[in-house]
């Protein structure tokens, strides 16, 4: 089957018309009005962009999709959930501040910011998905409530994805931290035993007591501020809420990224469907592909763009857009100043010149095998 995604350059052209006034049609002629109900709550799914960071999609390029849903009788609000690691999108306060230092403030987006999974990550909803490796998907609820979702994606490189559109946008940025673990790990966080001073911040915070304090055995190095102990984790026990990590003060708990990446995708798009839940007909999706950087926005910058700026494009199928995105990244000649040489794998292939390791095709290969789109697609010019 093949799916609809449709495209606008950047460009003016000879009718000289403002970008913003292109989005608005490009999301008219993508399906806008047919996703949304009638006085409904319509999620805008978006990345606000860590503190420091500046490739995420400018305010004012969202303004006219927030319009077109006013206007169509709908009631739109920008949302994200918090982050996994410790960073300044770790609980509702820092993220809404840092939202707004972004650009996101009212006057400019035109909706208000509601962050998805709750003031510290766990304002979630268990969705039943009985998949192959995830059976019971955590997603913040603002998400799962709303009528409708629109999600905007600034489509970027990956490190561990290979590329981020729109089914990391949904799967990953919408699950709530619980979520987020899931599939990022199998196991427990881990205790970085140099950086614990046995402070008891951890299992305090832990409702699961899954945490305890023990002697700190002799032979491993005590920090300065160490209080004779180290922490200690019950993987039975815990249940991978990531509470920890963000309560630490030390900094003192990681968890492991070098995991299977196959599966951490396959997880992710099991994440995607779960986000969608009762919404698939609902659902509208739009790419920038607009600074396009090596590495994610959770960063706290952006290196310099692979490729110049292309366009944007949008469609009702997840997989045909992210699809169609990285197509049209790799028909585009490296940039000088990028991180890209001018090699063969640079110019065919961005992902692996720059992550030889990750097959980027696994992600849609997939998602298309579960159902959630198509990896075949028709681009039409808006």
């Amino acid at each position: 089957m093949t799916s609809q995604v449709f495209y606008t350059t950047l460009g003016a052209g000879r009718q000289k018309m403002s970008l913003l006034t292109k989005i608005s049609i490009l999301a008219k002629e993508a399906g806008l009005k047919k996703i949304l109900k009638k006085n409904g709550l319509t999620a805008i799914k978006i990345h606000f962009g860590e503190r420091g960071n500046t490739a995420f999609i400018r305010p004012l390029l969202v303004r006219p999709i927030v319009d077109s849903v006013i206007e169509a009788g709908a009631k739109p609000f920008l949302t994200d959930a918090g982050t996994l690691y410790v960073g300044t999108r770790g609980n509702a306060v820092d993220h809404l501040n840092t939202a707004i230092l972004n650009g996101f403030a009212y006057p400019v987006a035109g909706a208000p910011l509601i962050i998805a999974d709750g003031i510290d990550g766990r304002d979630e909803v268990a969705v039943p998905v009985n998949l192959n490796h995830i059976k019971e998907a955590y997603v913040g609820s603002a998400v799962i409530r709303a009528d409708a979702l629109i999600s905007l994606a600034h489509f970027k490189l990956h490190e561990a994805a290979g590329f981020g559109g729109a089914i990391k946008n949904v799967g990953m940025g919408a699950a709530s931290r619980k979520g987020k673990m899931a599939q990022h790990s199998d196991v427990a966080p881990e205790v970085l035993s140099e950086k614990c001073i046995g402070c008891g911040v951890c299992a305090e915070q832990c409702a699961q007591g899954a945490i305890s304090l023990v002697d700190r055995p002799a032979n491993i190095p005590s920090p300065e501020g160490a209080h004779g102990k180290i922490m200690k984790i019950d993987p039975k026990l815990c249940v991978g809420c990531a509470r920890c990590i963000h309560a630490c003060p030390q900094g003192a708990l990681t968890i492991d990224w070098e995991q299977d990446l196959p599966k951490f995708m396959e997880r992710m798009v099991e994440y995607t469907i779960a986000a969608l839940y009762g919404k698939r007909d609902r659902s509208l999706f739009i790419n920038f592909l607009t600074q396009i950087s090596p590495t994610c926005d959770c960063y706290p910058f952006a290196d310099a763009p692979i490729v110049a700026d292309i366009g944007i494009v949008a469609s009702r199928d997840p997989v045909a857009i992210d699809q169609a995105s990285i197509d049209l990244v790799n028909a585009q000649p490296p940039l000088a100043s990028s991180c890209l040489d001018d090699s063969e794998a640079a110019r065919t292939d961005k992902v692996r010149a720059i992550y030889p390791k990750i097959d980027w095709r696994h992600q849609l290969d997939y998602a298309a095998k579960l159902g959630l789109g198509s990896r075949e697609y028709e681009l039409i010019t808006v």
